[in-house]
């Protein structure tokens, strides 16, 4: 039996949410699954991956074969990384001291990553929602000032309206 390591989707229409999963590679794309190894949601920024790592490298180690977007995901996460550590390490190249040393230093700069983009994404967000606001103002402002002119016009229209009929009413009670 072939193991393939993909994605189920779940979620409404539009809205895709996938749970990753180990399955039978004849199983159907939402059907039965050996093992449920995480989710992933690709609907937020930067996109939220949750993921059993051990369970997702031992799947690779035993050979489970991951579709693109999987693999994608599994580099993005690291557990590629380590399953290439831990082939030099089955190798000889280095010890498994200096494998846990050369992960936990690109994990670390990864997170860095990951935290920058996030700082930056709320940064633009707060940048946009303040600048329209001030739109908001401004626009609010434009009415308000159109409304005053208009009030003012009116107010000038009834005051020469009333006036002559007071003239005129001055004349008639002099007569």
């Amino acid at each position: 039996m072939a193991v393939r390591l993909r994605l189920a989707r779940h979620g409404r229409k539009h809205r895709p949410f996938y749970h990753i999963v180990a399955a039978d590679s004849r199983a159907p794309r939402d059907g039965k699954f050996i093992e449920k190894l995480g989710t992933y949601n690709p609907m937020t920024n930067p996109a939220t991956i949750e993921l059993n790592f051990d369970r997702a490298l031992d799947w690779l180690t035993k050979g489970a074969q991951p579709s693109p977007t999987v693999r994608r995901i599994l580099s993005y996460k690291g557990v590629l990384m380590k399953k290439h550590l831990l082939e030099g390490v089955k190798k000889g190249a280095f010890d498994m001291e200096e494998a846990e040393r050369r992960f936990n230093a690109w994990l670390e700069q990864k997170e860095s990553k990951i935290k920058t983009k996030v700082v930056s994404l709320a940064d633009q967000k707060r940048k946009e929602e303040k600048e329209r606001l001030e739109a908001e103002k401004k626009v609010r402002e434009a009415k308000a000032q159109a409304i005053t002119q208009k009030l003012a016009a009116q107010a000038a229209e009834q005051e020469e309206n009333t006036q002559p009929e007071s003239s005129e009413n001055l004349e008639n009670t002099e007569e």
